[in-house]
């Protein structure tokens, strides 16, 4: 770890000293000097950050080098802070200026140089005595067999990360091995026993996979059949009743606004009258308190008709507190064992070392997957096994049944750009689950990413978390319709290890972890439900990084940030508690336009609109702004931010245009300067106008969401301009009206005309990476011609679209589409028909609130690879599709709030068809109202 802020401070030193040469001018030479003995101190780190947990020399050593390297960091960081507060002082008082430090007053820069070279020549001085001790108490650099590293400086080691090609991970498999016996037994308790309420507990010490063991059941056919209602909550250590009353909720009707925002006990009165006269299942998972369930057990029903309530936990005292039938989980047998991990490796080679690493793993299935996850990139051979198994990192395990030894030697033998990527995972909640985009992200806008040719930032992290899955670190929770990994997971302990290293190495600390006796300058990162005005940790002017989870309220309930480390590179604000929104005022400081260094600002969960003052130019390295669906007003002085990669402000507008002021000042502002940008969700407005779009064409964006509605006068020029941007992967566009012209006039007259789709866009046929599409607004009747729609579109969701002919005859012709999604008043005519042959790779299906739909038929050879269909709210449908029967690959059948008819017909008809459907179905029944 040490290491990598070695790596990533001599890398900042060079691209600044190359690319802003006239910030350091006579401190220059100091700066090279840093970075040269930078370079081969760097060299040694890895090896002696290896070493220090065996050997208190090296262990200080080490820290001595971090801590010296970051401050050098902060020094660095704090001249350019100076010097840009300087520059825009300037600016802001000589509006004619727009240069860079050059405009800044020769006395005023040579001030600031002559204090930095002092401090720069002092770190140089540090770093010469760290190097003198490590001679003088003999601590000496290994033979090169042992370091594992070049003998080159730096910048040319063979350290640097190879481009790989990308294998897409997969969703992990709850089909565990050895847990047959298990599921069957845990089927018996809920499906047999007494009529009554029963709760049915899941225990045994972490790492055996009661989570996996609990999903298997949830998922299994006849525990489906058998269970109507069923819902499953994440507990975990930090809970609130009613957050988890939400969550079930969700899972078993669908909440009004007014709902959400009732109280515990209201709420769970909801919960309550939902639940009755049903069977139910309802899931806890990971509970640590037995006040969790004594708090949610009054609002399910206890009536007699078999309803069951599975929770697990480490804690036999909590099962039996809850008057549980318990299930003991035990480790796996030798066997099973041994089958888990090849099924890791992937490889039954060197079986000599069955025995050694089964009693590593101790059964424990986490154990096995992680160690098998390292030996799966490892040599297949006997010296990299056995340098592997006799690593002295085995001595966390912390007593006979732990699997702590397993994870802190998958960690230790991670790669250096790979731990601080795996460590920043624990700055997430417990169980949550991980959007991939957010967390690659943070991990580039913290420096974590390294250079790699021409490939963008973002690229090489997705690489960094492909690796860490393929080494079992981190699982996939969901891909998109590309394959790629759309959100991931961490597992409890692997993240009780995160928080832990990072602590040590002084990464990040979470606020219930602060040590108060501790200054707070020796904070770099802080995370969790910190109140503001009582923190004196958020004093800490070294401070690079704030995440807030939680209320970070005063007392006049608005959230006050005004009071910023001014070498704050991270800002992440979200409000979101028990799944609610605060209805409170975020007030941002002009003052946040001095924070030079940010280059990730979240502000989520609020409920008011949000206003960001014009200061928001100042903010120059800024790469990620992201409001999420909030509604924010952003000043158009945004569009001087160059750096700019992800604006991510869906419910965003952008103030009206400059004043000719100052335009003569500022030179033009507008989207075309934000040539890095590859996220860009906003409202339409004036920014759209004379192409600025367009202009980006030529450079890196990949994403647009753009909401048109009430802005018709916009709309052709927005789609001329999408026209040029043939390098999107996703779009989504919200329009009171996609079509303009009732029909375009093709070079065949016998052909009937067809309609354009988009005014100034008549086809998307150039669009050759654009794989989802999402349209909301009136489009009436689809384009005929396939080669009018994106050749490589995989996912099609259309809302609102109002179309009155059949669109699956068209849509079933799209060669690509796997994910199709028909959301309320998408179609609005009586008949459905799924042709022969079409949908050949459709893989999901969804047809949501087809209020008129009456008729539904599958033709015979119809998605013949389709996977998951659902039908919800399609009040009109009153028989069962026939052809649905032979769809083979059909795993999974939701059918929500239908008619009785319907789901009597699926229930009651007899054949194996009809068997297998039921097998697969789950369904929920409209209430008595409809």
């Amino acid at each position: 770890m040490a290491e990598s802020s070695v790596s990533f401070l001599v890398q900042k030193l060079y691209d600044l000293v190359s690319q802003e040469a006239s910030l350091f001018g006579a401190v220059k030479g100091e700066v090279r000097q840093l970075c040269k003995e930078l370079e081969w101190i760097r060299l040694f780190l890895e090896y002696a950050d290896g070493q220090r947990r065996y050997d208190e020399r090296f262990k200080l050593w080490v820290n001595q080098v971090r801590d010296a390297a970051f401050d050098a960091e902060d020094v660095i960081d704090e001249y350019v802070f100076k010097v840009e507060r300087k520059r825009q002082q300037r600016l802001n008082n000589l509006k004619f200026l727009n240069f860079l430090p050059a405009c800044l007053n020769f006395v005023d820069k040579l001030q600031l140089a002559h204090e930095l070279m002092g401090r720069i020549t002092d770190i140089n001085t540090t770093f010469e005595k760290i190097l003198v001790y490590k001679k003088r108490y003999g601590i000496e650099y290994p033979r090169a067999s042992e370091a594992g590293s070049s003998s080159e400086p730096w910048r040319y080691s063979n350290q640097m990360v190879a481009r790989k090609e990308k294998r897409l991970p997969t969703v992990e498999e709850t089909n565990v091995v050895g847990m047959k016996n298990d599921v069957e037994a845990v089927k018996g308790k809920l499906l047999e026993g007494a009529t009554e309420r029963v709760v049915v507990a899941i225990w045994g010490m972490g790492g055996l996979g009661k989570t996996t063991l609990a999903k298997k059941v949830y998922n299994d056919s006849d525990v489906q059949q058998h269970f109507k209602c069923r819902a499953w909550v994440f507990v975990s250590q930090e809970y609130n009743i009613r957050e988890l009353l939400l969550g079930i909720a969700n899972c078993v009707t669908t909440l009004t606004d007014e709902q959400k925002g009732k109280n515990e006990n209201e709420l769970g009165e909801e919960v309550k009258k939902c639940l009755q006269g049903k069977r139910y299942l309802i899931v806890l998972d990971d509970i640590w308190n037995t006040n969790v369930w004594r708090g949610l057990r009054s609002y399910f029903p206890a009536e007699s008709n078999k309803s069951r309530v599975v929770i697990t936990t480490r804690n036999q005292g909590i099962a039996l507190d809850a008057h549980s039938d318990c299930h003991e989980l035990q480790p796996l047998g030798d066997k099973e064992s041994w089958d888990l991990f090849l099924n890791k490796v992937r490889s039954a080679g060197l079986e000599e070392f069955k025995k050694e690493i089964l009693e590593k793993c101790k059964g424990l299935p986490l154990a096995i997957v992680v160690l098998g996850g390292l030996l799966s990139l490892k040599d297949l051979t006997q010296h990299s096994w056995r340098k592997v198994l006799d690593s002295k990192d085995w001595h966390l395990s912390q007593g006979p049944d732990s699997c702590l030894g397993v994870l802190a030697l998958s960690y230790n033998n991670l790669p250096s750009y790979l731990k601080p990527c795996f460590l920043y995972c624990g700055v997430f909640p417990e169980d949550s689950e991980i959007k991939a985009s957010e967390l690659i992200q943070l991990w580039v806008a913290e420096g974590f990413v390294q250079k790699r040719g021409k490939e963008t930032p973002e690229d090489i992290a997705e690489d960094y978390l492909y690796e860490l899955i393929q080494r079992s670190i981190i699982q996939v929770a969901d891909t998109r319709a590309d394959g790629r990994v759309k959100s991931c997971r961490i597992h409890d302990l692997l993240r009780d290890l995160a928080i832990s290293e990072a602590k040590e190495e002084k990464l990040f600390e979470v606020d219930e972890n602060i040590d108060v006796d501790v200054l707070p300058t020796s904070n770099r990162r802080l995370i969790g439900n910190i109140n503001q005005t009582n923190s004196p940790h958020l004093q800490n002017s070294n401070l690079r990084s704030l995440i807030l989870n939680g209320s970070p309220i005063d007392e006049g309930g608005g959230v006050f940030l005004h009071k910023y480390p001014k070498l704050l590179r991270v800002l992440h604000v979200d409000l979101v508690q028990d799944r609610g929104i605060y209805d409170v005022d975020l007030k941002l400081s002009g003052k946040i336009g001095e924070l030079i260094h940010l280059k990730y600002l979240c502000l989520g969960g609020i409920k008011t609109e949000i206003r960001l003052p014009p200061s928001i130019g100042g903010l120059v390295n800024l790469q990620t702004l992201d409001s999420g669906d909030n509604y924010i007003r952003i000043p158009h002085t945004i569009w001087k931010l160059k750096q700019m990669r992800h604006l991510n402000c869906w419910r965003g507008t952008i103030s009206s245009r400059q004043s000719m002021r100052e335009t003569w000042v500022e030179g033009h502002l507008g989207v075309h300067q934000m040539t890095n940008l590859q996220t860009l969700y906003l409202e339409a407005g004036d920014w759209l106008k004379d192409n600025n779009l367009g202009k980006l064409a030529h450079h890196h964006l990949k994403q647009l969401k753009l909401n048109l509605e009430y802005h018709s006068e916009l709309k052709e020029g927005s789609f001329r301009s999408i026209a040029q941007l043939t390098g999107l992967q996703k779009l989504k566009l919200l329009s009171d009206n996609f079509i303009e012209s009732e029909g375009l006039s093709t070079s065949n007259a016998e052909v009937e005309s067809t309609p354009i789709l988009f005014p100034g866009l008549e086809s998307f046929s150039h669009h050759k990476c654009l794989y989802k599409l999402h349209l909301v607004g009136p489009i009436r009747k689809l384009p005929v011609e396939t080669t009018l729609y994106p050749p490589n579109l995989m996912q099609l969701k259309l809302f609102r679209t109002r179309m009155e002919e059949d669109p699956m005859p068209i849509l079933g012709r799209l060669p690509n589409l796997r994910i199709l999604t028909l959301l309320p008043n998408s179609y609005v005519g009586t008949g459905m028909n799924c042709p022969h042959g079409g949908f050949l790779r459709l893989e999901f299906l969804q047809m949501q609130g087809l209020v008129s739909l009456e008729d539904l038929s599958v033709a015979e050879g119809a998605m013949p690879n389709l996977k998951t269909l659902k039908i919800e709210f399609c009040r009109e449908v009153r028989k069962f599709p026939d052809g649905l029967l032979q769809l083979k690959k059909l795993q999974r059948l939701n059918l929500y709030f239908l008619p009785n008819e319907l789901i009597s017909e699926v229930l009651e008809t007899q054949g194996e068809d009809w068997n297998r459907i039921r097998r697969i179905i789950t369904f929920q029944v409209p209430p008595h109202s409809w």
